[in-house]
Parts: C-alpha cells; sequence; structure tokens
C-alpha cells in the first residue's frame, strides 16, 4: 500500500513540472502582440513608400534622379526623428568602370538611452537605364508587387525606413544609436561609398544588410568576393610582311602570360581566376603593338586576393619577349563577407523572433553568389554583420520580372524591429 500511496506524491510534481515547462516555452514562442500587430499596420505605409521610390528612376549613373530618391529618403527619414544629412562622395575608389560622377549618401543617425551601436545599410541605386520605367512601372498583382529596382534594393530602403518609425510609435530608444546609410553607387562596386561603410561600420555592434533574401528569406552570413585582373602589354609594331623581326608582337606576349596565369584557381578553398575578355592588333598585316586581356576572379576570404594578387605581379616578371613591357593592374571590386561566431548569434536568436510567427528562417554561413556593400562594412568591425535582412523576391536586374512577395513584409519589419529591441535590452548578447 505505502508503493500506492508514493507514485502520486512522485508523479504530481513531474507532471506539474513538465507542465509549466511547456507553458513557459510556448509563452516565450508567442510573438510581441503590440510589434506584431504595428507591423501589420505598417505594411500599407511601407507599400506607399515602395510605389514612391520605384517611380524615381535612379539607375547608377543617373545623377539627377539618384539626387532626386535621396532628397525623397532624407526627408522621411528627418519626418521620423533622425539627424539626417546627404552626403557628397570625397573618398572615390577609381574602378576601370568608374564613372565621373557619383551619387549620394544619405546618412541618418537616431540617438537612443542605450548603449548598443546598431547599423542599417541599404542602396537606392539600379541597374536600368532612364525611361525604362514606363516599361514596368509600380505595380501589385495578387501577392506580388512589381517594378523596377523594387527587390534590388528599393525594398530594403523602404523596410528600413518603416522599422525606424515602428520603433518610435512604440517609444522605444534603448539602443545607443541607430545608424542608416543608403548609398547610390552600390551596383557599380560602391566606388564611392566603400570607404565610409567601413569607417561607420568600424564601431558597430551589429550591421544589417537589407539585400533581398531571395525567393525563400535566407539570412547570409558569406558572400563571394569579386576582384578582376587587368593585363596590358605593350611592344612595339611593324610590318608584318616586310619585317616582322622589327616589332615585338605584343599579342605573343600576352598569350604566354594568360597561358602562364591559367592555372591559379584553387577550387577547393574557393579562389577561382579566368580570363574572359582579351584584345589586340589594328590590322592584319601589323605586328601588335598592344594587347590587353581583363580577368574574372572571386575568393571567399580577404587574404586570399592578397595572395592572388601578388602571384600575379610575380608572374609577369616571367616575359616572353624581355623588350616587351607588361603591367598587371588589380582590382578588388568586393571583398568577400566572412562569417564570424557574433554574426552566428545574431542570425540564430533570428530564427527564435522568426519562430515566434511560426514561421522557419534559413541562415546561410557558405558563400553562393555575388559579393554585397556587407562585406564592406564587415573590413573592419568585430561585431556581427548579417546580409538578406530585406524581402523576399525575385529578378533582380531583369526588366520585365522584379517583384517582391507581399507576404514577407509584416514578417520582416516584425523581425528588424524585434532585433533591434532585443539587441538593445540585452536579451541577445
Amino acid at each position: 500500500m505505502s508503493r500506492s500511496h508514493s507514485a502520486p506524491s512522485l508523479v504530481a510534481p513531474v507532471l506539474a513540472s513538465l507542465w509549466l515547462a511547456c507553458a513557459t516555452t510556448a509563452a516565450h514562442a508567442e510573438p510581441m502582440a503590440d510589434v506584431q500587430a504595428l507591423a501589420q499596420k505598417e505594411q500599407q505605409p511601407l507599400l506607399d513608400t515602395l510605389r514612391d521610390l520605384v517611380s524615381i528612376e535612379s539607375g547608377s549613373k543617373d545623377f539627377e534622379g539618384l539626387n532626386l530618391i535621396a532628397g525623397r529618403v532624407a526627408d522621411q527619414f528627418k519626418q521620423i526623428g533622425g539627424a539626417v544629412e546627404i552626403l557628397q562622395p570625397t573618398d572615390i575608389y577609381r574602378l576601370d568602370d568608374t564613372p565621373e560622377k557619383i551619387g549620394p549618401a544619405v546618412h541618418a543617425v537616431f540617438k537612443g538611452t542605450g548603449a548598443r551601436k546598431i547599423m542599417l545599410i541599404a542602396h537606392m541605386d539600379t541597374v536600368y537605364l532612364k525611361g525604362m520605367l514606363k516599361d514596368q512601372p509600380f505595380r501589385i498583382d495578387g501577392d506580388k508587387a512589381y517594378g523596377l529596382g523594387i527587390a534590388d534594393d528599393k525594398q530594403g530602403v523602404a523596410l528600413i525606413l518603416h522599422a525606424v518609425a515602428m520603433l518610435q510609435k512604440l517609444n522605444f530608444r534603448d539602443y545607443g544609436t541607430l545608424t542608416v546609410l543608403t548609398n547610390g553607387d552600390e551596383e557599380i562596386s560602391s566606388p564611392g561609398w566603400r570607404s565610409t561603410i567601413t569607417k561607420f561600420a568600424s564601431d558597430q555592434d551589429v550591421v544589417f544588410s537589407f539585400e533581398g533574401g531571395g525567393t525563400d528569406g535566407t539570412l547570409r552570413l558569406a558572400t563571394s568576393g569579386i576582384g578582376s585582373a587587368y593585363l596590358t602589354v605593350t611592344g612595339k609594331s611593324s610590318h608584318a610582311g616586310a619585317r616582322p623581326e622589327g616589332g615585338i608582337n605584343a599579342l605573343y606576349e600576352l598569350s604566354h602570360q594568360v597561358l602562364q596565369m591559367k592555372d591559379l584557381s584553387k577550387p577547393e578553398q574557393g579562389l577561382k581566376l579566368n580570363w574572359t575578355v582579351s584584345k589586340a592588333g589594328t590590322n592584319r598585316n601589323v605586328i601588335p603593338a598592344e594587347a590587353t586581356a581583363q580577368a574574372d576572379a572571386r575568393a571567399l576570404k580577404v587574404s586570399d586576393f592578397d595572395e592572388l594578387e601578388k602571384t600575379l605581379q610575380d608572374k609577369i616578371k616571367n616575359r616572353l619577349l624581355p623588350d616587351s613591357r607588361v603591367e598587371l593592374k588589380f582590382e578588388v571590386r568586393r571583398p568577400p563577407l566572412e562569417a564570424n561566431d557574433a554574426s552566428r548569434r545574431v542570425a540564430t536568436y533570428g530564427k527564435t523572433i522568426y519562430g515566434e510567427l511560426g514561421l522557419p528562417l534559413k541562415v546561410d554561413e557558405k558563400a553562393t553568389g555575388g559579393g554585397t556593400d556587407a562585406a564592406f562594412a564587415a573590413l573592419k568591425t568585430r561585431g556581427a554583420v548579417v546580409e538578406g535582412m530585406g524581402l523576399s523576391g525575385f529578378g533582380a536586374h531583369s526588366n520585365d520580372a522584379e517583384y517582391v512577395k507581399l507576404d514577407t513584409i509584416v514578417p520582416r519589419l516584425y523581425l528588424t524591429t524585434r532585433m533591434i529591441m532585443d539587441l538593445s535590452t540585452g536579451k541577445l548578447k
């Protein structure tokens, strides 16, 4: 009989403890009602902003359009309480295709009462030429919003504007500073704003980049670095039939150089070098005096680009024609973004927040595509850098299919706002 009496006395507390644990877990899994409700109310205002931004043509070389959209974005940041300035570039990293003029950037700072420093970045420029908007204006069709540049990256600008607006409406100011930078040259490798992004990001605890989350909303902790190599060979022209020995054949030397540099890729570590463009000569019967070639380079680590450039410079010392002159220029168009522990912690916490909405959140630690400005943000910071915070969508750089998914607006507003709140209050260390 003693056993029959003792069993309930042990089982009851255990069951109670299990029930309490489940209830606690369920409570933590519930979304913050006020934030979720506000995100739902903010969806239409965000779409209104997105319509306005898409309606301004802002190609990377459209200086007039870039100034117009910068003014529009700056005004909206001012309306929600930011200290705002429109910056013009002063430190331009001249690449092979850098235009004479670079578009502006909008810099907004919101000061709070806490200590954490959080930075939000996106870009205002697009790949499209002026006049193309008339063929694909902003429109909503079913569960998608369409428009040129809507996914890359006007949704990112709109999302930042309305996430910050939500914080203001919630009267949340527990962060130290919220720093926002939206630049106008991302699509041409950010020659005017890369150094500013790096400088502003250097002392931040977290940097969130609002490029789109792809079709499934994946957060990215790593992106490929993009580099370019340019070979220029100078020889001497001469008549190819009457006196070929009087010339120095730049094409021969270029061919030698390209062949001795053709096997520098290291696929096992993600380093790739491929020669893709070449040009030599002016006439069939003239020994070419000049020849050029270009190569595309990709890397997963910043140090790999440094090593590759050194190898290339060493290679050109070995010439087929000693009297030729060989020059090599290497550009880091974008450094790679490398995943670190801080970024992993922040992204993992994002999964928890998305779970409150009953949604999965993918996190990718391996580079799968081209580079973004997040890599410039990561160059000198010890904090987390998370890419892909923007809306889900498809069709970037396409003139007939670019869209964002409407059903990702509320979850992304909720995610961004909660991440900032929980980082600021120490829930995420």
